[in-house]
């Protein structure tokens, strides 16, 4: 597994959207984990060296696929050369059960060895985007976006926010330095949120600034300080559209974030807020389900 990443492999990930080496990290550290006491030994006991097979990754269950050239690359990095991909279906697409989505030929080791990360991989991402898609259509109508969060598993963030945008949704901040957000410690470490907005204002005139509030008087305090957005902790629906009224002309955007549901997202979306901000997108996303088998 020394053999670098093919250049179609990459040039798939990059127009996905994602960094190629960024990738390739994440399959080798996943790789790594497998292969950390020596090389596969069930495999290398039963399949002869020289035997080469054709295996399917195919959905079991209907959803919305998320990281086919990711399972490729992993395929790819085992295999090298002698592993020949062929993609079936676009990340975003909707799976039809029993057809797959990734044929894979070579050195059957080399296939079963990957096999298992792969799965991981594609089957977590394609999860996410499954979650993603059920909230983006909870939603649909009212003009209100999901969002995901940083509550996201270490070292897979950026695939786990792909994910979220195969399934229709858009991303939060995917660093502490790429957008500023007052939380209430921070507001405490300040003391007020009018000191807290000036503090990053003064440190990071062109980052994006939101602010996340408790109450309606927060809110208040939030629009007379110039932010951009709020985010509404754990607002009741009555207090949201409160809130849409307060904002109403100022040019402030809005997200509704905690004690949401997928049975109560439209209801919330249908006051007027912006954004719908769910972490569970990320951390309690339950995997899709695909299968890897040998022809």
């Amino acid at each position: 597994m020394t053999a670098p990443l093919r250049e179609d492999l990459a040039a798939a990930l990059r127009k996905d959207g994602l960094d190629p080496i960024a990738v390739e990290r994440v399959v080798r550290t996943a790789l790594d984990e497998d292969l950390a006491f020596g090389p596969d030994v069930t495999t290398a006991s039963t399949v002869p060296a020289d035997a080469v097979a054709t295996g399917d990754v195919t959905p079991r269950s209907t959803g919305v696929l998320a990281g086919v050239h990711v399972a490729a690359v992993v395929f790819d990095l085992v295999g090298g050369p002698e592993v020949r991909i062929l993609v079936h279906e676009a990340d975003g697409a909707t799976t039809e059960p029993g057809l797959p989505v990734l044929t894979v030929t070579g050195p059957t080791r080399s296939l079963l060895t990957a096999e298992r990360t792969a799965l991981n991989l594609i089957c977590h991402l394609s999860g996410i985007a499954s979650l993603t898609r059920q909230w983006a259509d909870a939603v649909d109508g009212t003009g209100a976006v999901i969002r995901d969060t940083r509550k996201t598993t270490p070292g897979l963030r950026a695939l786990e926010k792909y994910a979220v945008r195969c399934g229709g949704g858009v991303n939060h901040r995917m660093a502490l330095g790429d957008a500023a957000l007052v939380k209430d410690n921070h507001v405490a470490a300040a003391r007020g949120i009018a000191a807290a907005v000036r503090a990053v204002r003064t440190t990071a005139p062109d980052v994006p600034l939101e602010v996340e509030c408790d109450t309606l008087d927060q809110v208040r305090e939030a629009i007379d300080a110039g932010v951009e957005l709020v985010l509404l902790d754990n607002f009741s629906t009555a207090d949201t559209r409160t809130a849409v009224d307060l904002v109403r002309g100022t040019g402030v955007r809005l997200e509704a974030s905690g004690g949401l549901s997928l049975d109560r997202a439209q209801k919330v979306a249908a006051t007027g807020v912006d954004y719908l901000a769910v972490g569970a997108l990320t951390h309690s996303a339950p995997v899709l389900d695909l299968g890897f088998d040998l022809r």
